[in-house]
């Protein structure tokens, strides 16, 4: 913008260079006088030095009219690029946070392939989601879609995104665990684009910052403490004995480590004083914790019967063993107890003997980073890097459902400002 000013304005002054002096070429040649007689018929007819001076006051008056008019213009120029710059920053408040570089990708994408974490389809939960945002990209953009699951241990995640990539250009893994396998199989495949849940797909330790680790894949991760701080305070605030419960699937690679630690932040928000109790289900690398309601189940009646009034879970199916827990806990004490789910409204997933039990849950977008992934990848605007789902994009929430924590709403809505505004930073690390 300033270059283009500066060339504006340059121009301008040359133009009235031109205008003063004359061309040096002016077309052709004059005769000289050949007679005295001549030449002072010539001097009669020539300006006086009163003529030319009156020239000159309306040169210098129309070169000021001139540079008042470039004044003018710069000024306009300046306006558009302020106004420029503001839309641009208004437009990036609706999106996602986008780190690393690379090249856009796609443009023609007829279908794509959905792999989902262990447990597969019908979670009610995390891969539930991920289905959700398929179906709304078959609904709207009329791109349909296969679905694959892993074995047991999840050792075929290799083979199964090696066979999507044979059939889609875009191929999204639903799950962390995918992102070990996703740089191999990118790079064996560099023409197919490629997208994992809950991994950035970055080299953090990079010379000049992070870097993609492949130039044909994205990472699309969640702000997952953010939105367990709301659900957190909702705990607080509704939660009669003062102990409220955390039941997490599996411990020790970090990611349900933000769930718990937001909960407790946002719990501590609103009762300083609250007591909290947290158990794991399994350690990492054992992850049958997040398919296990039995063992949630178990957990929970622990907890409910320890003077827990509220316990919300990161579980994966596992957390339908705690609303079953809920139910069984109300239905023995005639003292109502509350669940919390995670990821889908779970208040919509679960059977209808259950809903009552179901405070809120904390809502994690998978849908709609599914959904924006291959709606960029169909219109040629697919990038690597990550991007970040939070709070002031509406990544990760709490759901209202039920109408339970309708009476909160105020408070938690008070929350989120705090936190998109950075007033609260929320920990991703238990206290």
């Amino acid at each position: 913008m300033i270059k283009s000013k500066q060339m504006l304005a340059f121009g301008m002054v040359a133009a009235l260079g031109v205008a003063a002096c004359g061309s040096d070429d002016d077309g052709g040649t004059t005769d000289e006088p050949d007679t005295t007689e001549a030449m002072e018929e010539e001097a009669e007819e020539a300006p006086t030095t009163e003529a030319m001076e009156e020239d000159a006051e309306e040169g210098d008056d129309a070169m000021e009219e001139d540079a008042d008019a470039m004044e003018e213009g710069d000024d306009a120029m300046e306006e558009d690029a302020e106004e420029g710059d503001d839309a641009m920053e208004e437009d990036g408040e609706d999106a996602a946070i986008a780190e690393g570089e690379g090249e856009a990708m796609g443009g023609d994408v007829g279908s794509f392939g959905l792999t989902y974490d262990i447990g597969g389809k019908g979670d009610q939960s995390f891969n539930d989601s991920a289905f959700a945002g398929a179906e709304r990209v078959e609904s709207e953009l009329g791109i349909s879609f296969t679905e694959a699951s892993p074995n047991d241990d999840g050792s075929n995640r290799g083979e199964l995104l090696q066979l999507q990539a044979d059939e889609h250009p875009l191929v999204v893994g639903v799950g962390f665990a995918f992102a070990e396998e996703f740089p191999g199989v990118a790079e064996n495949n560099p023409d197919t684009m490629f997208a994992v849940i809950d991994d950035a797909l970055l080299d953090f330790e990079a010379e000049g910052g992070p870097a993609s680790l492949c130039d044909n894949c994205a990472g699309l991760t969640f702000a997952e403490e953010q939105g367990s701080f709301l659900v957190g305070a909702a705990a607080a605030l509704q939660s009669e004995t003062g102990t409220i419960g955390f039941i997490g699937g599996v411990s020790g690679f970090g990611l349900i480590e933000k769930f718990e630690a937001g909960f407790q932040a946002g719990a501590q928000a609103v009762n300083p004083d609250i007591e909290i109790v947290s158990q794991y289900i399994t350690e990492f690398p054992d992850f049958d914790g997040f398919t296990a309601p039995d063992r949630a189940r178990e957990v929970a009646s622990a907890q409910y019967e320890g003077g827990a009034d509220v316990i919300y879970h990161a579980a994966g199916l596992s957390g339908n063993g705690l609303f079953e827990a809920a139910k069984e806990q109300s239905d023995l004490t005639g003292t109502k107890v509350w669940a919390i789910g995670v990821d889908s409204d779970q208040y919509n997933t679960v059977d209808a003997e259950l809903q009552e039990f179901i405070l809120t849950s904390m809502l994690k977008r998978v849908d709609t980073a599914v959904f924006e992934i291959t709606e960029s990848a169909a219109n040629g605007e697919f990038m690597p890097g990550n991007t970040v789902y939070d709070l002031s994009v509406d990544g990760v929430g709490y759901s209202t459902s039920g109408g339970f924590v309708d009476a909160y709403v105020d408070q938690l809505e008070e929350f989120k400002t705090q936190i998109v505004d950075g007033t609260i930073e929320v920990p991703t690390e238990p206290s």
